[in-house]
């Protein structure tokens, strides 16, 4: 897609060429290879990123990780969106230095403190007007699925309801109650309702059209009195599906799950564990509607690069105990203070409606392999958060207006490829077959075409090697 060198990471890190072709020498490898071939043996077999990406970072800067066998790579995963700014931003690591330098504790339990007061307000800056007005937050332990546990708890403990509403390809976390919640539950605890899907539409439609049938099925399953569905506790619902494949939901179906829930008293829980802080093209992906959910569930970027998680939700429903929800973990003051940096630096720098502009020129680049390459079924996403859906068209037995079969071994290939051409690529959707881009905010336009261009070549191999066999 393009020539020439560029610097990856910004004007700290190493120069890299944006060439497809380009591939870092391996150095020595005993240091790389004695490194995994220990973790195999110590760590759990529940370790998942560890077997796709067989790296060993030991430093890294802006969009780029330097492994211990010397290869370099740009890492278009940023700790599956955590790294907003890209690894080891220099005011993220000025703002741990502060705090180091300070001599303040490092850990608080949930005590008032001057960081966390610096951090609070700062993200109140942030949030949408109608909840940032009358708002509460509650620190949970820093992981977003606690974040989850936390808000699904206080809709129940709010409401006296016990239901919940969620939806096809969630996903929400990892602990029991944020599993009942995801797509992937197998004892279900939960109403499923149908989520919005152009290209695989429940509906066989698409569109408007198959996300007002998505919308009509809510309301009726809400309002038949047969339907053996009970007024829940609360709906909660992704404004992207990132683990569910890159799906943005449409801004008309987002108001309307808004009205649906206000007009029935229900609240309505946002996650924007992975879609918060600029990552869609706004700071919350819910402003993208203009909606204001009662509940949002927030981790990943708002730490900074380090772990933290809260709830902010509206004050009236603020009905918990003292200690209804509690974690020893939850005054992360190093985490505060780097997400502190953080939110203010995206905020300043308006790298929100810089990933709106660069995340947009990068979705019609990548709709241009589609015609090149017929095994692209989808291209899709909102910002930085961009997803390539990969397919068996030649598959047959289909219905003529049916998307062709997801091809999960051609990701895994493409995965692969880019691997060895020093890109780092993540796989998600419902059969692993969605290649998922989550580089940096800070992505400058030459590492953008740096990364499609890794991207494009190693489609192209991986195509030429199936096509082979």
């Amino acid at each position: 897609m393009c020539n020439g060198t560029v610097t990856a990471g910004g004007t700290t890190d190493v120069a890299v060429s944006e060439t497809a072709a380009a591939v870092p020498a391996p150095a020595s490898p005993s240091v790389h290879e004695g490194i995994l071939r220990r973790q195999s043996l110590r760590e759990s077999a529940a370790r998942t990123y560890a077997r796709s990406l067989p790296i060993v970072p030991v430093r890294a800067r802006g969009l780029t990780i330097e492994g211990a066998d010397g290869r370099r790579y740009l890492d278009c995963l940023s700790g599956a969106g955590t790294l907003a700014l890209g690894h080891n931003h220099p005011v993220v690591l000025e703002a741990i230095r502060k705090v180091l330098d300070s001599g303040a504790p490092l850990h608080v339990l949930d005590l008032a403190t001057p960081v966390k007061d610096a951090f609070i307000t700062e993200l109140f800056s942030t949030l949408p007007s109608g909840l940032a007005d009358n708002g509460r937050v509650q620190f949970c332990s820093p992981a977003g699925t606690d974040a989850v546990e936390a808000a699904l708890k206080l809709v129940r403990t709010a409401t006296g309801r016990k239901g919940l509403l969620a939806f096809t390809g969630a996903y929400h976390g990892m602990t029991a109650g944020s599993l009942d919640a995801s797509g992937g539950a197998e004892d279900v605890r939960v109403t499923r309702l149908p989520y919005p899907h152009s290209y695989r539409c429940p509906f066989g439609t698409g569109g408007e059209h198959g996300a007002e049938l998505a919308a009509r099925w809510t309301e009726n399953l809400l309002d038949d009195p047969k339907s053996g569905v009970t007024t829940p506790a609360g709906m909660i619902l992704e404004p992207v599906q990132g683990e569910g494949g890159v799906i943005p939901a449409p801004d008309s179906w987002m108001r309307r799950m808004r009205r649906i829930t206000a007009d029935r008293s229900i609240p309505l829980i946002a996650d924007e564990v992975q879609t918060g802080v600029g990552r869609t093209g706004a700071f919350w992906a819910v402003e993208h509607s203009g909606i204001v959910p009662d509940v949002m569930v927030l981790s990943k970027a708002i730490g900074g690069s380090l772990p933290l998680a809260v709830v902010v939700y509206r004050d009236d429903l603020d009905a918990w105990q003292p200690g209804a929800h509690a974690g020893t973990f939850r005054g992360n003051q190093l985490a505060m203070a780097a997400g502190t940096a953080t939110l203010a630096y995206v905020r300043k720098n308006g790298l929100a409606e810089r990933a709106a502009v660069l995340g947009a020129r990068m979705l019609d680049q990548l709709r241009e392999l589609t015609a090149e390459h017929p095994c692209v079924g989808d291209v899709r996403g909102r910002g930085l958060m961009i997803g390539l859906e990969l397919v068996a068209p030649e598959a047959s037995g289909r219905q003529p207006a049916e998307a062709p079969p997801a091809d999960p071994a051609l990701a895994v290939a493409v995965q692969r490829e880019c691997l060895r051409r020093g890109l780092i690529v993540e796989l998600g959707g419902r059969d692993s077959a969605v290649v998922r881009l989550l580089p940096p905010l800070t992505l400058t336009d030459e590492q953008a075409m740096a990364v499609l261009d890794r991207l494009a070549d190693a489609l192209a191999a991986a195509t030429r090697t199936r096509e082979s066999l």
